[in-house]
C-alpha cells in the first residue's frame, strides 16, 4: 500500500501524520498564462472590486503586492497588464491540481483558494524519503507551469503556516511542530484582522510568544478561535481534513525507472497490477465492483481509465478482458512513469460465488456466470438495461431502465395485451381512411405509399390516469393492424374527446 488508507473522517494520532502544504500564490496569474502564452514573462495581475475601489488580487510584478490599489500599481508600473479576477476558474484549476496530486497520495484536500494539503503519511519511502518527495512535488508542479511554496510538518496548519511565512522547503521532524512555529509571526496562523491587531497591541507578535501566555486570559479576550488555531497548528488537537474523495479500499502501484510507451508494456504492467490487487481482494474476502487505473505521464498529465462489473469479481482474467479496450484510449506521449490501480468500490463475495470458485459450478450457475461476464463486456461499449414497469398504462411512460441483472425488474404487458418492444421516439402522423366513422383503419398512407389494411384489432382505449399528474391528456384508441404488404403496425387515433373535430391518426410502433 502506498499510503495510509484510513477514512478521511477518522482522526489518528497527530504525531503519526505527515502533511505537505503546497501554496500557489500566483495561481490566478499562472492560469491566465496557460490560456494566453503571450503573457509569459510580462508583468501581470488580476484585480477585484472592494466597495468602489479596485485592488490587486494576484500579482506577479515586483515590487507590487496583492491588496494594493490598481491606480497606485499602474502609477508605479505603467506596463502592468491587468485582468479581472475569476475565482470560479481559479477554483476549478485548483481542483484539477488536487486530483493530479493524487499521484503522490490518495489523501488530498484543498486549502483556502490557492493551496493544497497532502496527507503523505507512509508515502515518503516510495519516493526516497520526505525531502525527495517534497522535491519531486515541486519539480512536477514547476513542470506544469506553477511556482509552489512547500513545507512538510506533522499537522496541516503547521505546514500551511510555514509556507505562508516564507519557509519554503522546510521538513519539520516528527513531534517538533511547536518548535518550528515559535519564530513565525502570528499572521501565519491566518487569524482575523481584529484578533491580529489586538495581539499586536499587546506585543504578541510571534507564535512562540502566544504559546507562552496563559490560556485563560487569551480565551476571555480573543475567544475560542485563537486557541483552536494554536491547538491545530501545534498538534494538541487533530483537525480532520475534507479530502477530495474517500481513499480507495485497495490499491496497487507500479513506478518505472524508465517511462513505458508501448501498448504491450502497458498491458504487462496492468496485468501485474491486476494479479496483485485480486490477491489482496482474496485476502480481504472481497470482490471489486469498480476499478480505476491512474496513469501518470512524465509531463505531469494524469489520465484515468475505469471499468465496472455487475457482480463483485476478483477474477484477473475477466478483469483483463474488460480493460483491453479502455486501455486503447490512453495517450502515453513521452511515456508513463507511474500506474496506480485501485478498487474504488468493493463488495463481499457471496458464499455461492466462493464455492463456485473453489469447487466449480453446476450448469445453471455456469450460465449465470457467463451471462454476468457477457453483460460486463457489453456495458463497456453500450448502455445495457432491463425494462422495468412503472405501473403506467401510457406506452411512453410505462417502462423505466432497470438493472439488467435483476430478474424482478421486468416490464409486464398490461392485462396480457401485446405491445411493440420498441416505440418510435416521436409518433408519426398518418393519413387514414376508416371503413366506418370511429371504426378501424381501412387504408393508410405510410412512406409515400397507400397500404390496404387486411386485418385490424381494437380499439384499446387509454384514459387519463386519475392518480397521475396529467388529468387533461387526450384519450387514445389503439389498433393493431396488418397491411397487405405484411407490415404489422401499432397505430392510434386522437379525437375521441372531440367528436366534432376530424380524427388524427399516428403510428407509434411496429409489432413483431
Amino acid at each position: 500500500m502506498p499510503a495510509d488508507l484510513r477514512p478521511p473522517s477518522v482522526s489518528c494520532s497527530v504525531h503519526s501524520r505527515r502533511i505537505i502544504a503546497a501554496w500557489l500564490p500566483l495561481l490566478a496569474v499562472e492560469r491566465l498564462r496557460q490560456l494566453e502564452p503571450e503573457l509569459r514573462d510580462r508583468p501581470l495581475a488580476t484585480w477585484r472590486a472592494v466597495g468602489n475601489r479596485r485592488v490587486l488580487a494576484c500579482v506577479d510584478a515586483p515590487p507590487l503586492l496583492a491588496g494594493q490599489a490598481v491606480a497606485d500599481a499602474q502609477a508605479l508600473l505603467p506596463e502592468l497588464l491587468l485582468r479581472p479576477a475569476d475565482p470560479y476558474a481559479d477554483a476549478a484549476l485548483l481542483l484539477r491540481l488536487g486530483r493530479w496530486a493524487q499521484r503522490f497520495t490518495p489523501l488530498v484536500a484543498l486549502d483556502a483558494a490557492d493551496g493544497l494539503l497532502l496527507d503523505v503519511s507512509g508515502c515518503a519511502e516510495l519516493f526516497g524519503g520526505e525531502s525527495a518527495l517534497l522535491a519531486a512535488l515541486e519539480r512536477d508542479l514547476r513542470r506544469a507551469g506553477h511556482v509552489p511554496r512547500l513545507a512538510l510538518a506533522g499537522t496541516a496548519d503547521a505546514a500551511a503556516a510555514l509556507v505562508r511565512a516564507g519557509r519554503h522547503g522546510v521538513v519539520v521532524p516528527p513531534g517538533e511542530d511547536a518548535d518550528a512555529l515559535a519564530g513565525l509571526p502570528v499572521a501565519a496562523l491566518r487569524l482575523t484582522d481584529e484578533v491580529a491587531i489586538g495581539l499586536a497591541r499587546l506585543g504578541l507578535t510571534t507564535v512562540g510568544a502566544l504559546l507562552r501566555q496563559p490560556r485563560g486570559p487569551l480565551t476571555r479576550r480573543f475567544g475560542r478561535p485563537l486557541l483552536d488555531a494554536l491547538d491545530f497548528a501545534t498538534g494538541a488537537r487533530a483537525r480532520p481534513l475534507e479530502m477530495l474523495r474517500p481513499p480507495p479500499e485497495l490499491t496497487s502501484v507500479r513506478t518505472f525507472l524508465e517511462p513505458i510507451v508501448s501498448r504491450p508494456a502497458i498491458d504487462r504492467a496492468v496485468h501485474g497490477l491486476l494479479d496483485e490487487l485480486c490477491a489482496a481482494l482474496g485476502e480481504s474476502g472481497l470482490g471489486a465492483r469498480r476499478l480505476e487505473l491512474l496513469a501518470a505521464r512524465v509531463d505531469g498529465d494524469l489520465q484515468r481509465v475505469a471499468i465496472g462489473v455487475g457482480s463483485a469479481s476478483r477474477d484477473p482474467a475477466h478483469l483483463r478482458r474488460l480493460f483491453a479496450e479502455p486501455l486503447g484510449t490512453l495517450e502515453p506521449d513521452l511515456g508513463f512513469e507511474r500506474l496506480v490501480l485501485r478498487a474504488t468500490e468493493t463488495n463481499p463475495l457471496s458464499g455461492r460465488q466462493l464455492a463456485a470458485a473453489a469447487v466449480g459450478v453446476d450448469e445453471a450457475g455456469e450460465r449465470e456466470r457467463q451471462l454476468s461476464e457477457l453483460l460486463d463486456r457489453l456495458q463497456q461499449r453500450v448502455a445495457v438495461w432491463r425494462p422495468g414497469s412503472t405501473g403506467s398504462h401510457w406506452p411512453e411512460d410505462a417502462v423505466v431502465a432497470g438493472d439488467p441483472r435483476d430478474p424482478s425488474c421486468c416490464a409486464a404487458e398490461p392485462d396480457g395485451r401485446r405491445r411493440p418492444v420498441r416505440l418510435l421516439a416521436r409518433p408519426r402522423e398518418l393519413a387514414v381512411v376508416a371503413g366506418v366513422p370511429d371504426g378501424p383503419p381501412a387504408r393508410l398512407r405510410l412512406d409515400g405509399r397507400v397500404h390496404r389494411v387486411l386485418h385490424a384489432a381494437g380499439p384499446e382505449r387509454l384514459e387519463p390516469e386519475w392518480w397521475g399528474e396529467r388529468h387533461d391528456r387526450p384519450r387514445r384508441d389503439y389498433y393493431r393492424v396488418q397491411t397487405e404488404g405484411g407490415e404489422r403496425l401499432w397505430v392510434y387515433r386522437l379525437g375521441v374527446d372531440q367528436p366534432q373535430a376530424p380524427a388524427r391518426w399516428f403510428l407509434h410502433g411496429h409489432l413483431a
